[in-house]
C-alpha cells in the first residue's frame, strides 16, 4: 500500500503527543520510516505552541495524560483549526471514552497496543481526507468556496472535484438529487468557486410561486403592468445580473412559462412585464430538481429544448445512505447549532445511538437528519443522546406533516378525481366547475396521471 506521504512530492507533517518518552520515539520512529515529517510534544501545552509555529497535517495524541488530556486538547485544536484531523490512542480500559470521542468530531482512535500498519493506514486515511494537505494554508484558503459543505466521503468528495471544475465556466448546470439532500449548499458552493463570487447569488424555489406571480418575480414588471403593480419591479433575472441564479425544483415549472424561460436563456434577454424593452442580461443559471426529466419529457410535463439549455453539465449528488461515512460529522455539526438552547450541556452521542444514526434509511436525507438532532436534543436529560431517543425521533418521521408540495399536490390529485366522479368523466363540466378552461385542466389531469375514461367506465359500471 502506497501511503499519502509517499505519493506526494511534499511531507506531511504530523504532531504526535504522549507524556511517556518511550512511546513517543517509537511513534516518531515509525512514522518517519513511512515518509513523514514529525512533530514531538511530551504534553499538551507544548503542542499547542508547535501549532502556533507549524501547520501540521495531522494530530495523533494520547487520551489519558498530565494536566491537560487528549480531549481537552482536541477541543483547544479545534477551535484555533476546526479542520484538522486529530487521532487519539487509547489503552484498553478507555475504550468507552476513545468512541465518544470520535462522535464528538475526533478523526479516529487507536487501541493501544496496536501494529505498525495499523497506524499507517489510519494516519493516510486522515491525509488523504484533508483538502489542504499539500499545499498547506493557501489550499485551505482555496477550499473556503465548500466550507459549509460538511463532508468526509469518497463519493462527494469526486463530486466536489467535478463541481469545482464546472465552476471555472459558465456553462449551465442541472443538479440531480433527492429532495433534503442540500441541493442549494452544493449550488451556493459552485457560485464561491467561481469567477462570479463577488456577484449576487439568488435562489428562487420554482414548485413554490404560483404560475401567474413567476413570470414578475423572474423578470420583472413596470408599473401598471396588472393590477396591484403600483411600481416598477426588479426581476430575479436583473438582480442577479453578473453572478448567478439557482432554479430550485425546476421539473415544477409550469409549460407555459418553459417557453419563456428558454427564450431568456437563448437571447440572454428579459422583457419586464408591461414593458416594450428587453433588457440584456448576464446570469449564470444552475438549476436542481428531485425528479426524473427525461421521464417528465416523455410525460410532456417538461420541453425537451429546455432541458438540453439547462443541462450542459449535469452534477448527482448522492442520497445520505450513500455517503453514511459523514453522519457522525454532520450529527456532530448539527448538535454544536442547537445544543445550546437545550439549556443544560450536551456532549455528544451514545454508542448505540451514533450505530442507529449511521444505519438508518434516511428518506428524508440532510433535511431529515438535522430534524431528529434537534428533536433529540431537545428532549435529552443526559449528556449524551440516547438510542432510545434517536429511534423515538426517526420512528416520529411516519407522522411528520408532509411538505408544502407535497400537500398541495396531493390535495390537487384528490380535487380532481372527486370533479371527474363527480361529473362522470365529463371533462368539460369538470372544467367549468373548476373554473378552468379545457386546455389548463387537461394539463393538471395529465400532471397526476388521472384518465377521464376510467370515471366515464366506473360510471357505467356502478349504473348497471
Amino acid at each position: 500500500m502506497i501511503n499519502a506521504a509517499q505519493s506526494s512530492s511534499i511531507n506531511e507533517t504530523i504532531l504526535i503527543v504522549d507524556d511517556d518518552p518511550s512511546l513517543l520515539r517509537l511513534l516518531g520512529i515509525r512514522l518517519s520510516a513511512a515518509g513523514y515529517d514529525v512533530l514531538p510534544a511530551k504534553n499538551a501545552k507544548e503542542a499547542l505552541g508547535l501549532l502556533k509555529s507549524s501547520q501540521p497535517q495531522l494530530v495523533i495524541s494520547d487520551l489519558k495524560m498530565d494536566g491537560m488530556d487528549g480531549m481537552a486538547l482536541f477541543e483547544k485544536i479545534r477551535q484555533q483549526q476546526p479542520n484538522l484531523p486529530v487521532i487519539i490512542m487509547t489503552a484498553h480500559g478507555t475504550i468507552p471514552d476513545a468512541i465518544n470521542a470520535t462522535k464528538q468530531g475526533v478523526f479516529s482512535f487507536l487501541t493501544k497496543p496496536f501494529q505498525s500498519q495499523e497506524l499507517l493506514d489510519t494516519v493516510e486515511q486522515a491525509i488523504r481526507l484533508q483538502p489542504q494537505n499539500e499545499i498547506g494554508q493557501q489550499q485551505a484558503d482555496e477550499n473556503l468556496w465548500r466550507e459549509k459543505i460538511i463532508s468526509r466521503s469518497a463519493v462527494m468528495s469526486t463530486l466536489l472535484q467535478q463541481a469545482k471544475q464546472v465552476a471555472k465556466s459558465d456553462f449551465s448546470l442541472l443538479i440531480q438529487s433527492e429532495s433534503g439532500t442540500g441541493k442549494e449548499l452544493l449550488a451556493k458552493a459552485i457560485h464561491l468557486a467561481s469567477h462570479r463570487h463577488k456577484k449576487p447569488f439568488i435562489a428562487i424555489n420554482c414548485a413554490a410561486i404560483p404560475e401567474q406571480l413567476l413570470e414578475s418575480e423572474l423578470f420583472g414588471h413596470r408599473k401598471g403592468a396588472f393590477t396591484g403593480a403600483e411600481k416598477n419591479h426588479v426581476g430575479l433575472f436583473e438582480a442577479a445580473n453578473g453572478g448567478t441564479l439557482f432554479l430550485d425544483e425546476i421539473g415544477d415549472m409550469p409549460m407555459n412559462f418553459q417557453v419563456k424561460l428558454l427564450r431568456a436563456l437563448q437571447e440572454k434577454e428579459v422583457r419586464p412585464l408591461g414593458s416594450t424593452v428587453a433588457v440584456k442580461v448576464d446570469v449564470r443559471i444552475i438549476a436542481a430538481t428531485h425528479q426524473n426529466l427525461q421521464k417528465a419529457i416523455i410525460n410532456k410535463s417538461f420541453r425537451e429544448d429546455l432541458y438540453y439549455r439547462l443541462n450542459v453539465v449535469e452534477l448527482e449528488l448522492p442520497p445520505l445512505s450513500d455517503r453514511r461515512e459523514d453522519i457522525p460529522l454532520l450529527a456532530q455539526h448539527f448538535l454544536s447549532k442547537c445544543k445550546d438552547k437545550s439549556g443544560h450541556l450536551i456532549n455528544g452521542f451514545s454508542k448505540e445511538a451514533m450505530e442507529l444514526l449511521i444505519s438508518a434509511p434516511w428518506p428524508g436525507n440532510i433535511r431529515q437528519l438535522e430534524n431528529v438532532i434537534e428533536q433529540s436534543v431537545a428532549l435529552s436529560s443526559e449528556p449524551l443522546i440516547s438510542e432510545a431517543l434517536i429511534r423515538n425521533a426517526l420512528r416520529d418521521k411516519t407522522s411528520q406533516l408532509p411538505s408544502f408540495q407535497e400537500a398541495r399536490d396531493h390535495f390537487e390529485r384528490d380535487y380532481l378525481a372527486k370533479l371527474l366522479d363527480i361529473t362522470a368523466g365529463n371533462v368539460s363540466q369538470a372544467a367549468r366547475i373548476a373554473q378552468r378552461n379545457r386546455t389548463e385542466f387537461y394539463k393538471l389531469l395529465n400532471k397526476h396521471h388521472l384518465q377521464a375514461e376510467s370515471f366515464r367506465e366506473e360510471k357505467k359500471e356502478d349504473d348497471e
